[in-house]
Order: structure tokens, then sequence, then C-alpha cells
């Protein structure tokens, strides 16, 4: 993470894919919707994106492997200095940038 940092945050795209198979799927992905909800702006199913510093990213991260099964589920986080070093571009919906208001 050493050089990502940018006055202390980062800009950051998180996805999941949570087994839904077996009793566990349902409330596995229901907690990691809760957590990442609660530090990311949830953008579409699976994906979430937002700034976050350090120490955020660090509790996001801790919260999750508590309910991540090693074996079943997988979390990608893609980081950035910031969201100025990213473009982003809308195929097939209505483009809707729920991140505007991100200082």
């Amino acid at each position: 993470m050493k050089g990502l940092e940018y006055g202390g945050k980062m800009y950051v795209i998180l996805v999941y894919d949570i087994d839904l198979e077996g009793k566990e799927g349902q409330k596995v992905l229901r907690n990691v919707f809760k957590i990442c909800k609660k530090y990311l702006v949830h953008i579409q199913n699976s994906v979430f994106e937002g700034e976050l510093l350090e120490s955020q990213m660090f509790n996001l991260k801790v919260e999750l492997n508590k309910y991540i099964r090693k074996d079943k589920d997988s979390v990608i986080v893609f980081k950035s200095r910031h969201q100025r070093w990213l473009d982003k571009e809308f195929l097939g919906m209505v483009e809707d940038d729920k991140t505007d208001n991100f200082l």
C-alpha cells in the first residue's frame, strides 16, 4: 500500500464474489454488504467505491476477514491515489455517479 496514500487518503474500488451455496452463504453476503456499505458507496451489485484513509482501509479488511471464507469467497480491492487518476466509463446503463459529492 506504500505510495498509494494521497494526503492520507486513497481511492478504492472493491468487488466481491460470495459463494451462496450452503447454509451460511446468504449470511456472509449480508454481512459483507453491510461492512462495505459502512465504508464505501454501493454502485452496482457487488461493487463499491470511495475514498478511504489508510486506517479505514485497515479496519475494512479486518471486519471483512471475520466473514470471508478463504476457500469459497473473494474480495478484490483496487487502489489509486485519487479518483482523478482513474477514467470511469459507463456501458449499458444510465450514468449515475454517486461519488459526485465526494470532496
